[in-house]
């Protein structure tokens, strides 16, 4: 007889499996459900074993491939809107996470069992970004330092590219990009449904039902979060083109419906380019040019849910954040999202690394792991959508803005 493979459900369907089992099984069993914890320390050990060369070959690469020529009027303007959109994003986080506190009612662990944060002062903060031993921060896992060097390293790389013709550091810190990346999304996310079963069940069994409304809160921040973009963003960004915010939702619905089903910016982008140009009126130079680095680099929605995961864990923990904390956990945040969140599953390694620089315990965002899927859905939407604009709005400042193409009068085609 033929032996027939059997089909395991998606990895995401997988996680969820895992997610609501441990949810479940924590709250019937109890006590003996946190002997499983062990299991989830497993996979977020794996996780940061990669996440370092990571972030910095990501950020180094969206740096390095986006220099020379790409420098220049249009880069100005698409970096301007980037971090306008960011910076608005990550205080709506900030104001939502603080209303609403999602973490508050759930004691993942006691605040004086938690890692002590310090408290430092501005200057000894803003000194503090930039490194003066890359190997020291890496050692130490300062996260701020290690994206300051990457940042720096990747403008370097582009420079000699562009420079002497050769692209051979550049290919490097692409394939290193590559490969940690395979590392954390092919090898190690093959356990993260385990991981997240584990680590929901501890959770659960300390915390009980209280667990569950905790989840709903997190996800209400979120979309909360991005009803209030919508209204902000869609009337500001029209009215600065000239033209109607009416139009934009059925404009947006079929990259809209992509980014929900499936997550992910980098499977929207492609749409995304070719409905800036056809409906939207941007014109195909500044589609070409804005839409991939936006992809990875305008996380408007990522943001304000790294900044919500954030207050989540420390709310969770009892932690009390000083607002030089917050400042610099909203730079993180923000700087977290450069070509790092455009395939599903790589946010693991992202809000861990986030929680474990701000000195918070991994076990607070467990939860937000378990159900990221749904947060993502939240994320993704605001990304794709917003990217829009700043394509939209780059194009009205160069002159390349047509009206008559958004409004149906003119039928352009991408090709």
């Amino acid at each position: 007889m033929e032996n027939k493979k059997i089909k395991l459900p998606s990895l995401t369907v997988q996680i969820l499996i895992g997610a609501v089992l441990g949810m479940a099984l924590g709250l019937i069993i109890g006590e003996p459900m946190k002997n499983v914890k062990f299991l989830g320390d497993i996979f977020i050990n794996l996780v940061m074993m990669a996440i370092y060369p990571m972030v910095m070959t990501a950020i180094a690469r969206s740096f390095a491939e986006n220099t020379g020529g790409n420098v220049g009027k249009m880069s100005a303007k698409t970096f301007k809107w980037i971090i306008i959109f960011t910076f608005i994003s990550a205080m709506i986080g900030l104001a939502l996470g603080t209303l609403i506190k999602p973490g508050a009612g759930i004691e993942v662990a006691a605040a004086a069992e938690a890692a002590e944060i310090t408290q430092p002062n501005l200057i000894q903060t803003i000194t503090g970004f930039v490194p003066n031993n890359v190997f020291a921060a890496m050692s130490n896992g300062n996260m701020v330092q290690l994206i300051v060097f990457s940042i720096m390293f990747g403008i370097a790389a582009g420079k000699i590219k562009e420079k002497t013709g050769n692209d051979n550091l550049v290919q490097w810190i692409k394939s290193v990009n590559e490969t940690t990346m395979y590392i954390i999304t092919e090898i190690v996310m093959k356990i993260a449904p385990i991981g997240i079963f584990a680590m929901l069940a501890n959770v659960a069994a300390t915390t009980g039902v209280a667990v569950i409304f905790t989840a709903l809160k997190f996800l209400a921040c979120l979309w909360i979060g991005d009803i209030i973009q919508f209204l902000l963003y869609f009337p500001a960004a029209a009215a600065r083109c000239g033209v109607s915010p009416l139009k934009m939702p059925a404009k947006f619905a079929k990259m809209s419906f992509l980014a929900v089903t499936t997550t992910s910016s980098s499977v929207v982008l492609p749409t995304k380019i070719e409905d800036e140009v056809t409906k939207f009126g941007v014109s195909r130079k500044v589609a070409d040019f804005t839409g991939p680095i936006t992809a990875s680099m305008n996380s408007c929605g990522a943001v304000n849910c790294y900044v919500i995961v954030i207050l989540f864990a420390a709310q969770a923990t009892g932690i009390q954040l000083s607002w030089t904390q917050i400042g610099l956990s909203i730079l993180l945040a923000a700087m977290m999202c450069m070509g790092t969140i455009t395939v599903p599953g790589g946010v693991v390694g992202t809000l861990t690394t986030l929680v474990v620089s701000m000195g918070l315990p991994v076990e607070a965002i467990a939860l937000c792991i378990g159900i990221d899927w749904f947060s993502g859905q939240a994320r993704t939407l605001m990304n794709v959508d917003v990217d829009v604009l700043v394509g939209m709005l780059v194009s009205k400042e160069l002159g390349e803005f047509d009206k008559d193409v958004y409004n149906g009068v003119k039928t352009v085609t991408y090709d």
